[in-house]
């Protein structure tokens, strides 16, 4: 959050920047930028916690802790999602599905964190496409690869429907074609949508307060106190969005598997 004059920019908690003084890290002669940023940095964070949480969460005891608790809850849920979407032969996609899910939730929800007020400022990296957009792609990798491996050429049947009339047959390929081939932008675009969408909405209820504020304080009454009520509300809802769209995600690539496997 950049403020400035009162003023605060809705888009700068979006902005990649380069840490511990990495900006001139490049590829050889390629001209190619590795820096070490924030993206990059949180992405790391996430991973770190996400496999923390599974191995304390799998330690066998007599009687179960909270972390193992969860972890079991979590993998007893993504099991049943996997099964319900792809059948009894989707357990062996439930490894991949389980930690898509815990990635992009783990992720979602630190982007979250209040830590402003200790000087560290989350970067929610679900909230930009080329994120989403490479989880999505790994996804589709995995549908494409299943049904090639499985159906040969006969995958390409996925695009004509069972019972269609044979005159409709060619438009209805192309149309399913079509359909096929989005998959992975609408997959990526909704997750990163809905997680910009909120922050915005979040840095915007926070110039009010700041506005507000800084106005004086029968103008801070009237706009910095009902900001703030609103903002506390669009926490809890983006807290219960961080779940959703991690769960359809993880929905989503089953039911694609599905497709994969069962030609569905």
């Amino acid at each position: 959050m950049a403020a400035e004059e009162g003023k605060v920019d809705p888009m700068y908690q979006f902005t990649i920047k380069p840490l511990f003084g990495t900006e001139e890290w490049e590829l050889g002669s390629t001209g190619v930028n590795i820096a070490f940023t924030n993206s990059a940095l949180w992405m790391m964070i996430t991973t770190i916690a996400v496999i923390a949480f599974v191995q304390m969460g799998t330690k066998q005891q007599m009687i179960p802790g909270r972390w193992q608790v969860a972890v079991e809850s979590l993998t007893s849920f993504i099991d049943n999602l996997v099964q319900s979407s792809i059948g009894a032969q989707g357990r062996k996609y439930i490894p991949y599905v389980f930690t898509l899910f815990i990635f992009i939730l783990f992720g979602n929800l630190l982007g979250l964190l209040p830590l402003g007020v200790l000087g560290v400022h989350p970067f929610t990296f679900t909230s930009h496409f080329t994120v989403t957009g490479v989880l999505a792609v790994i996804s589709f990798s995995i549908v494409l690869l299943v049904g090639f491996w499985k159906h040969g050429f006969k995958f390409f049947t996925l695009f004509v429907p069972h019972g269609t009339p044979i005159f409709m047959a060619p438009l209805i390929a192309v149309v399913e074609f079509i359909s096929f081939m989005v998959r992975p932008f609408s997959l990526a675009l909704r997750l990163f949508v809905a997680m910009m969408a909120g922050h915005i909405l979040l840095e915007v209820l926070a110039s009010f307060v700041v506005s507000g504020g800084l106005a004086g304080l029968g103008f801070g009454a009237i706009v910095s106190l009902p900001s703030m009520l609103l903002m506390i509300v669009i926490c809890a809802l983006e807290l219960l969005v961080a779940g959703i769209q991690a769960y359809v995600f993880a929905l989503l690539t089953a039911l694609y598997i599905n497709d994969a496997e069962n030609l569905h």
